[in-house]
């Protein structure tokens, strides 16, 4: 199973962080169709210095049917997980980040929510391009395949290199010549998962795992290359 999730970083929360989350619960009132619409954060827990939960919210989606557009009720849940490294706290969302044609909580708008309900600061961070960069070529065999963007090729936006491409270090420094590391597809040589990270700390797990050991190689091995 395909797990992406998305970082944040905390800064300035007030504390009490698994409180806060129990306690939380909005509802909005839809007269038309007469039901409760409610975001509230499920399964809200700290364990081993991790506080993660749920945070669900109810939509009126529509429909078509016989050419009728009807409101169907909808709940949207996004896992999220509080992890600490070193004297930094994170914030990981598991939810898209670009919606496709259908009304979704995306990553920052979860992040958004939370950082309401936690009265803290809440932001999206980069993984430089020169930190991916060091990623791949500290070790070019785990490297599956690597996107550059901000290219300066006239007509041409993204450039991609992947199966024998990557062992071409001519052909590597030509693309890092023309534009910068977007994203980097590579295999952890302790964990053995292979996981793709863009410059704007979107994570994706595509090897088998459970939803805890991979937020524990994301503190382990993923935390330490954001600056």
């Amino acid at each position: 199973m395909v797990l992406p999730v998305k970082v944040f970083e905390v800064r300035n929360d007030s504390g009490e962080v698994l409180d806060k989350l129990l306690r939380f619960r909005e509802v909005e009132h839809d007269d038309d169709e007469g039901l409760d619409l409610v975001t509230e954060v499920l399964e809200a827990k700290s364990n081993e210095g991790v506080v993660s939960g749920i945070l669900t919210k109810d939509f009126l989606r529509e429909r078509t049917y016989k050419r009728k557009v009807i409101l169907t009720p909808t709940t949207e849940e996004a896992p999220f997980w509080f992890v600490i490294n070193e004297d930094r706290k994170f914030l990981v969302v598991m939810a898209p980040s670009v919606a496709r044609g259908v009304k979704k909580m995306l990553s920052n708008h979860v992040a958004s929510k939370l950082a309401d309900v936690l009265d803290a600061d809440i932001r999206e961070i980069r993984i430089t391009s020169e930190t991916l960069q060091e990623l791949h070529e500290s070790n070019p065999k785990a490297t599956n395949l690597i996107w550059f963007d901000n290219v300066d090729i006239p007509g041409v936006d993204k450039l991609c290199l992947s199966g024998s491409g990557l062992a071409d270090t001519g052909l590597y420094k030509d693309y890092l010549g023309h534009g910068m590391i977007w994203y980097v597809v590579f295999t952890s040589q302790q964990k053995g998962y292979t996981v793709g990270i863009t410059r704007n700390s979107v994570i994706t797990n595509f090897s088998k795992s459970t939803m805890e050991e991979f937020i524990q190689f994301i503190r382990e091995d993923i935390l330490k290359l954001i600056q």
